[in-house]
């Protein structure tokens, strides 16, 4: 059998519906190649990295650099347990993360898988907190409406987007989903062990922006009535915002943080969620107060080897001072689509846009991006709203392909609506 055959026969693809997938008439795209800011598939076609292979891969495919440590690790080791055993780019990669925190508010450092692992520990670390220190009643946790925060069943209990969320209800977590700030003040706080949030904009909403000022006005809220901040950085975290993490924008200092995607530049799966000293310093004691919870590849050095040398790229390389430029070209090319056809809305947060799309039939986002690929371009969409987030490593003229390819391929969709 073919890759095609055989995925058809064997495969099952994430937020796909496969009836559609492997009707005889549909022909999968197969990705086999990467450079830069460009992938390629089996046919040869080139596209670009429109929305950086799922929001991970930050600098690009095939960065000398990554390619080199990735290389120089696995001649030393690819992996060993991390339970009960340490190595060096785990420890490494732990100080350095925190290192990036102000004050050394943020101390330690727990490795996981993924950003919905990463959001797991963080809640389990929040429930046994309390627990530890003698809070039984802190069991409520409250997150927002439009969330996602993964698909592990405790971070689903966070998700407020019915499609994904509401047919687990029954096994998740006891939380409060509130649309705004001003709902707070109807929550009876004592209740509360936990806030999450995506700092500054939610994702899988539809790139949907938080009001300025709204984050840090939240971390007021949650000091003043004894309640953990989880800030979810999974999407936003390693300059995908302008700044290395979303909540230096306002000035915030989280209780938790879950970084992973961009954590290794897009390599390989590697999470990790920092936390302060208070809440460390409760775990320690005898075997009952120990924090069971844990992945057999916490702490893999293939991947810590390649995050730390990511890390190295952005302070060697001026990563976030060379993005600015960047950004302010898509904020222009994004205004040039104010009165294009078939365009609603549009939206920016740093380097990350959506691109509201007027619906045009079922399923309107999605065959705008099918269309996009014979222009070039490689992305998915949240709905109807198309997402453009490339490496950080594309030129201003590539980003202008982008631009023109979503453009062309909202007239082909739209044209006889």
């Amino acid at each position: 059998m073919n890759t095609v055959e055989s995925d058809k026969r064997h495969g099952w693809h994430p937020f796909t519906q496969m009836a559609d997938w492997c009707a005889p008439e549909h022909e999968p795209l197969v990705l086999v190649e990467g450079s830069g800011a460009f992938v390629r598939d089996s046919a040869g076609r080139e596209y670009i990295d429109g929305n950086s292979s799922i929001w991970t891969n930050i600098h690009g495919h095939r960065h000398p650099r990554l390619d080199a440590a990735l290389k120089a690790q696995i001649d030393r080791v690819a992996h060993t347990s991390f339970l009960g055993f340490t190595n060096p780019p785990a420890a490494q990669l732990a100080a350095e993360l925190c290192a990036l925190w102000p004050g050394g508010k943020l101390s330690r450092c727990f490795l996981t898988d993924d950003g919905s692992t990463a959001i797991e520990v963080a809640l389990k670390m929040a429930a046994q907190f309390r627990q530890l220190v003698g809070q039984p009643r802190k069991q409520r946790l409250v997150a927002f409406g439009g969330a996602y925060h993964g698909d592990t069943m405790g971070a689903a209990s966070l998700g407020g987007i019915p499609l994904f969320h509401d047919r687990f209800a029954a096994w998740q977590f006891p939380v409060t989903h509130i649309q705004s700030l001003e709902e707070l003040s109807s929550i009876d706080a004592a209740e509360v062990s936990a806030v999450c949030i995506e700092p500054l904009i939610q994702g899988a909403a539809g790139m949907r922006l938080w009001p300025a000022g709204m984050l840090a006005a939240l971390r007021e809220w949650c000091d003043a009535n004894d309640v953990l901040l989880i800030a979810d950085e999974v999407m936003t975290g390693f300059g995908r915002t302008g700044t290395m993490f979303a909540c230096e924008r306002e000035g915030v200092v989280p209780d938790f943080v879950a970084l992973a995607k961009g954590l290794t530049g897009g390599y390989l799966p590697l999470a990790a969620t920092l936390t302060t000293e208070r809440v460390f310093e409760a775990f320690l004691g005898g075997p009952d107060r120990t924090l069971y919870y844990g992945h057999s590849y916490c702490g893999n050095q293939l991947g810590c080897a390649v995050a730390l040398e990511n890390l190295a790229i952005f302070r060697e390389e001026c990563v976030l001072d060379s993005l600015a430029a960047k950004i302010a070209h898509l904020s222009s090319l994004l205004k040039e689509f104010e009165n294009a056809h078939g365009i609603i809305a549009t939206r920016q947060c740093g380097f990350v846009a959506g691109i509201d799309v007027k619906p045009s039939g079922p399923l309107t986002g999605a065959r705008v991006c099918v269309a996009a690929r014979k222009h070039g371009l490689l992305t998915r969409p949240i709905r109807d709203t198309v997402v453009l987030m490339p490496p950080y490593c594309i030129t201003e003229e590539q980003l202008g392909t982008c631009a023109r390819a979503i453009a062309k391929a909202v007239i082909e969709v739209c044209k006889n609506r």
